[in-house]
């Protein structure tokens, strides 16, 4: 297999049709439709379905869907190292992590190497533990942002000095808004609205007192859509502070939990990873900061 071929095949998945993927790609369709076949001989399978109006994919073509986009990725981000460790200094810097206060400490430290070179552009990935571990094995991310408890043994880290505080988001007419903090005896009656991955979190569920007290009338992934559940008196967020924006006249507010549950953070890169330029830099201004501040 190609990367050519790649591309091709990905044109196709997306655009669902031979006709479309040949006008995007510049090329005929029956040299297409060649480059389709060639691709589902080598492999042994058919990759597309034929429908009367579009093509659909088979579950080959589904998996070798998820793999090119991979591969292509991988090989984009190779190709600009490359490029640019030639030239002046530039690249790109990928970071993935979940949704923490601390990408804001992140942010800080791209400021300043954006700063002093302003070719170096920085890629965003959202996605839980399971997301950004994969996606840093497999070479598609430099860095990522790993809220703790957090399996570090196979990823050269920095622990940062800064912490994520657990607690509920909920209305301020709710009967809990009244309290400066919240126990887990105050939520037991209480409709919750969790995250999948806070539902497999040992400390999270340790707090609540097991799995089997920690229930869910709603599951998230993204907080910002289960902040505007609980503006609707669904039922109170578990989640992180700082992560809602919480003015005077916000119909939100936050309570921590109490006993205080707090989360290490770390930002995890592969071991004997070989970085490019913009990421090295990214990495020596990192540790410098962090350095200096365990001195005060």
């Amino acid at each position: 297999m190609e990367i050519r071929q790649m591309k091709y095949f990905l044109a196709v998945a997306r655009q669902e049709s031979i006709t479309k993927a040949a006008e995007l790609l510049f090329i005929t369709q029956p040299s297409l439709t060649r480059q389709i076949q060639s691709l589902e001989k080598e492999i042994g399978s058919p990759l597309f379905v034929r429908g009367k109006r579009k093509l659909s994919l088979t579950e080959t073509g589904k998996l070798l869907r998820k793999r090119a986009e991979e591969m292509l990725l991988l090989y984009e981000k190779t190709e600009a190292e490359l490029l640019s460790a030639s030239s002046a200094v530039g690249g790109d810097v990928f970071i993935g992590g979940g949704e923490s206060y601390a990408m804001g400490y992140l942010a800080s430290v791209a400021k300043e190497l954006h700063e002093k070179n302003p070719n170096i552009h920085f890629h965003l990935f959202s996605g839980d533990i399971a997301d950004v571990t994969e996606r840093l094995d497999k070479g598609l991310l430099d860095f990522g942002l790993l809220i703790e408890p957090a399996d570090l043994t196979k990823y050269d880290f920095i622990k940062l000095p800064v912490k994520d505080t657990w607690g509920v988001l909920l209305r301020r007419d709710h009967p809990l808004a009244k309290l400066p903090h919240v126990t887990a005896e105050d939520l037991r009656n209480t409709d919750l609205i969790i995250s999948r991955h806070a539902l497999n979190r040992s400390n999270v569920t340790e707090w609540f007192g097991g799995k089997r007290m920690l229930e869910a009338c709603v599951t998230y992934n993204l907080l910002y859509n289960a902040a505007l559940f609980a503006q609707q008196g669904i039922g109170a967020v578990v989640c992180l502070d700082k992560l809602i924006s919480l003015t005077d006249d916000s119909d939100l507010c936050f309570r921590p939990f109490f006993p205080k549950l707090e989360s290490d953070l770390s930002v995890a890169w592969k071991k004997h990873q070989v970085f490019s330029k913009a990421a090295q830099l990214f990495l020596d201004i990192l540790k410098t900061r962090v350095d200096a501040e365990k001195l005060f």
